[in-house]
């Protein structure tokens, strides 16, 4: 996708579509004057660069590249927000039991690059090599400093997990302090709505069917919640005609399997994007055994075979 922005207005219903984090965002608010919604579409636009800006690993001066320039040999001092992003993400490695790790950066891309160059699969023990700084708890936060300390050298953190959703839900609650009653903010699946349609019904969301993803396997209605997906067909290498999903088990450096797709639905972009990778990796019976111990969050997977499993407090009908 090129970085072109297309401006789309229908009634009272205005988006934007645009390259934002190295993803395709859409921006949609409802409102009657045209003027007026683009205004607050490129208020939350710059709420995401500037977000982008913080977290991002592709800008050397960033607060998250600084951290991890001095991995191994010192404490480095971040904005507020930035020590909060980490403090919980690792919250979300303890209630993940680590499946959720913000260190998974430490991976080195040439055992597992996704990309047509990769032909044979990386020795078992190379792997399990490539995830051994690979652990949450060697961050050391310091709330008193705001400092940041990564314990081992070639230790890197990352935001891949958590950061759409988080820029999802600063830009959504940027808005609604606008005064913006209903929108949507769509980071590449990671979506969080508020409000309603130019009709008063609620947004209808459809999960991308993961055998074909331009196509939706089933559609509901939310309002004032947040949806994530991720799956194997996202990103992935096929070998020895088997195929291998990007989503790595920090235990054993080798891509998990059984699960095509999770899709996370509760009140927080940032906790939907965060909760998807751990399910896959955690597997069904444990994925979902973790989630109904949860409250206000809700968890639909569709299995290698086809098969769907939900929470205990979600109905599915199919399209």
């Amino acid at each position: 996708m090129n970085n072109d922005i297309t401006f789309i207005s229908k009634g009272t219903l205005h988006k934007k579509v645009l390259r934002l984090m190295g993803n395709r965002f859409e921006i949609t608010v409802v409102d009657e004057d045209k003027v007026q919604a683009e205004f607050y579409i490129d208020q939350a636009i710059d709420e995401i660069k500037r977000i982008e800006k913080l977290l991002t690993t592709f800008a050397d001066n960033s607060q998250t590249n600084q951290i991890n320039a001095a991995a191994g040999v010192e404490p480095v001092q971040v904005d507020r927000e930035v020590f909060d992003i980490i403090y919980r993400a690792n919250k979300l490695g303890d209630l993940t039991q680590g499946a959720f790790d913000i260190t998974y950066g430490s991976v080195d891309k040439r055992f597992w690059n996704f990309d047509t160059t990769m032909t044979e699969l990386p020795d078992s023990e190379a792997a399990k090599e490539a995830v051994r700084l690979v652990n949450y708890k060697n961050v050391e936060l310091n709330g008193d400093t705001n400092t940041v300390y990564l314990k081992n050298k070639g230790m890197r953190i990352g935001f891949g997990g958590i950061g759409k959703g988080y820029a999802a839900e600063k830009a959504k609650q940027l808005l609604k302090d606008m005064g913006v009653e209903s929108g949507i903010i769509n980071a590449a699946g990671d979506l969080s709505a508020w409000g309603t349609q130019p009709n008063g019904e609620p947004w209808t969301i459809g999960i991308a069917d993961p055998d074909s993803i331009d196509q939706p396997f089933s559609y509901f209605n939310i309002t004032d919640m947040a949806v994530a997906t991720s799956g194997s067909y996202e990103k992935y290498v096929t070998i020895n005609g088997k195929k291998y999903s990007h989503t790595i088990d920090p235990k054993t450096g080798y891509p998990v399997h059984g699960i095509k797709s999770v899709t996370i639905i509760c009140p927080n972009a940032e906790i939907a994007d965060a909760m998807t990778t751990p399910v896959i990796i955690m597997g069904i019976k444990a994925g979902l055994s973790m989630i109904n111990q949860m409250r206000g969050i809700a968890c639909i997977i569709i299995d290698d075979d086809g098969n769907i499993y939900t929470s205990n407090n979600i109905k599915l009908s199919k399209a």
